[in-house]
């Protein structure tokens, strides 16, 4: 699917709305004029007015209002070559700004969920567009900000979602398996996907949010068939270093959101985030209405909030 960005004045982009009056949606994307969907093609005019066309038509309506200055169809390989010029923290100088396949997690310190590890190819020329769009570090943004941007950029980037569901979680994790082996195996794969969609075009780096030191990060690989070395970085706060991480980031909240949505709806009523008080009641309640057998499908068994349940559980009863 084709992405064409365009650079409007907004007395054009109101001659726009006008145009694409019956097609406009109902949506509440961040920082937006409107959003409109034709039977191939979706419009979305921000007030900076930079314009959004998605899909097999975009080529055709965006030329109804200008030239693109800015176009998301490149698949001119970029180079391959480990940059030569090391910053601080062994980072490529301008690392920020080269296309690149970020990658990050949610939901390890979650007793409630799955493991969700997101990476993300993000371009060099659609940078501005996320910056547009409001993409920055998930912890920065509530639910429905990250729903909203979610929608918008799964869309026009490439990436692969990973999700480890509570049921295997407890399993490889009973069977003596460190969750931070298990981040690494999700991180590993979920690169590789991506890298495999974009093929044959390489990033200039793959940045991974540092979780362990890389050392130890490739140990946990070692018997893996495949493993994506080339051009690979870690840091910590990520995020804040190239916005291929923060999407990831974005993408892998909305994903947890998600399937906490389906977790409650299974349950019966709202399951919390974390791993606070508040989860110890929400489990406590699961047991009492679905008995204690239904936890390894919600829960992180390993977590204490587990034993604290439980403890709730017997208090009530006696």
């Amino acid at each position: 699917m084709g992405n064409i960005v365009l650079n409007l004045e907004m007395n054009k982009i109101m001659e726009m709305r006008n145009f694409y009056e019956k097609n406009i949606l109902d949506k509440n994307i961040p920082g937006s004029v409107f959003a409109a969907k034709t039977s191939a093609c979706m419009i979305t005019a921000y007030k900076s007015g930079k314009v959004l066309f998605q899909g097999n038509d975009s080529e055709k309506e965006a030329s109804r209002w200008g030239s693109a200055s800015t176009s998301a169809t490149s698949n001119k390989p970029a180079s391959s070559s480990k940059a030569k010029s090391i910053a601080k923290g062994d980072l490529p100088n301008g690392i920020g700004l080269m296309s690149a396949i970020g990658s990050d997690e949610v939901g390890t310190g979650d007793f409630f969920g799955p493991i969700t590890v997101v990476a993300a190819y993000v371009r060099k020329e659609n940078i501005p567009l996320l910056k547009e769009l409001g993409v920055r570090d998930s912890k920065d943004l509530n639910d429905d900000k990250i729903i909203a941007i979610a929608k918008v950029i799964k869309d026009i980037i490439p990436f692969s979602l990973m999700t480890l569901k509570n049921e295997k979680y407890n399993q490889v994790q009973q069977s003596g398996m460190s969750q931070g082996k298990m981040k690494a195996i999700l991180h590993n794969q979920a690169i590789l996907n991506v890298l495999d969609k974009i093929s044959p075009e390489k990033p200039e780096a793959i940045l991974i949010d540092q979780f362990v030191q890389a050392s130890t990060y490739y140990q946990h690989l070692k018997s893996q068939k495949e493993i994506a070395k080339e051009n690979v970085y870690f840091s910590t706060k990520a995020e804040g270093i190239h916005l291929a991480v923060a999407a990831a980031s974005i993408l892998a909240r909305y994903a947890f959101i998600q399937y906490i949505d389906k977790l409650s709806d299974s349950a019966g009523f709202k399951i919390p985030k974390g791993a606070g008080a508040q989860v110890d009641v929400a489990a406590a309640k699961l047991i009492m209405s679905k008995g204690r057998d239904i936890l390894p499908s919600f829960v992180k068994l390993h977590f204490a909030n587990t034993d604290k349940a439980i403890a709730l559980v017997n208090k009530k009863r006696n």
